[in-house]
């Protein structure tokens, strides 16, 4: 009986009847942070596609994001493991460049995530899950035109009193930021061109001259982005004629422009600037007050659980032989009416 046993047992194993359970695939992520909520979120999103598709993840994000050498030890430390795919987003992309190389030579792929490996060799990151600015900044002019009485007061502007919707920028260099204030002005410009005759003027790289324009897109760059110069821009802007709108482009902006209004308290209803439609970018807990005060009319914040979500996808795609390609992690809109919302509540990070 033993003798059939092991004969059977042995054809089976040839057959390929007996399976070998196969290991789960490993996945290292190396993040810019882990104590902020912002990273936090990103780690939930990280861990939930990591369960979903059943691999097995390391998550490391230095205390602050200062720390430079520690991730790089954190990600020498995970590339000896040899991991299956590598989820990245450097603090220096030049302390990165010998472990992107070893990455390469090891067919192991590297997905970049938030802002990623930033001027990474070509061919060194395969994608790249992040926040698309302009479209993100895009969402607040939709939502602005959604505003009751927002549409018929740009039909209303003439070319002798327009009507200003204002952008506030604390610099044109900053990639996210330039995105950004692209994204707001091209679709402001696109939707208010519906009602009206559109120019943007305030800063070269955005301008577009029209001839008897009753709706003035004006964009405001901080001299530098200290919280003086964006608070004495934020002043140019509030001293517009016809001031009907701003839109402010990171929590910076944020910032600067509530400084200037005494701390929010002149949009109040009956405040100096009680009328003034105002949107933000980011969270933060100055602007997730001036949401709930209804000051700001609301604001648009990253996804960072899309963001860790996607980056692990992206990696477990890439680990399997499979294509993959940059993926915006969207950015949703967020108002008093939803701000506690169980879903936006762990987006609107301070």
């Amino acid at each position: 009986m033993k003798k059939l046993f092991a004969l059977v047992l042995a054809l089976m194993l040839v057959l390929g009847a007996v399976a070998v359970a196969e290991e789960p695939l490993y996945i290292s992520v190396i993040s810019k942070g882990e104590q902020h909520a912002f990273w936090q979120t990103v780690r939930t999103g990280c861990e939930e596609a990591a369960a979903e598709y059943g691999v097995e993840m390391y998550y490391y994000g230095p205390p602050s994001e200062s720390d430079i050498q520690l991730q790089v030890e954190a990600l020498n430390s995970e590339l000896v493991k040899e991991p299956d795919a590598l989820c990245l987003a450097a603090l220096s992309t030049e302390s990165v460049l010998t472990q992107l190389e070893q990455c390469a030579a090891n067919g192991i792929p590297v997905v970049g995530f938030d802002s990623g490996v930033p001027d990474a060799p070509e061919g060194s990151i395969v994608a790249t899950a992040s926040t698309n600015n302009q479209n993100a900044a895009a969402l607040a002019a939709e939502e602005m035109l959604k505003l009751e009485g927002f549409a018929d007061a740009l039909a209303a502007g003439t070319p002798e009193a327009p009507v200003v919707i204002a952008v506030l920028s604390q610099d044109a260099t900053s990639e996210s930021v330039t995105g950004r204030t692209t994204g707001f002005v091209n679709k402001m410009y696109e939707l208010a061109s519906e009602y009206n005759t559109v120019a943007v003027q305030g800063h070269d790289l955005w301008a577009k001259e029209a001839e008897g324009a009753g709706v003035i897109i004006h964009v405001e760059i901080a001299a530098t982005p200290e919280v003086t110069d964006v608070t004495n821009a934020s002043n140019a802007i509030l001293n517009l004629d016809g001031l009907y709108a701003v839109f402010c482009s990171n929590e910076g902006a944020v910032t600067g422009f509530l400084a200037a209004t005494s701390g929010g308290n002149d949009l109040a209803d009956g405040g100096l600037y009680g009328d003034l439609i105002v949107a933000g970018f980011d969270a933060g807990a100055p602007q997730k007050e001036a949401v709930r005060n209804g000051w700001f009319v609301g604001s648009v914040t990253q996804d960072p659980y899309r963001i860790g979500y996607l980056a692990v996808e992206l990696a477990v795609k890439a680990a399997n032989g499979e294509e993959v390609s940059d993926v915006d992690t969207g950015a949703q809109w967020y108002t008093a009416e939803n701000i506690d919302d169980p879903e936006i509540a762990m987006l609107v990070y301070d």
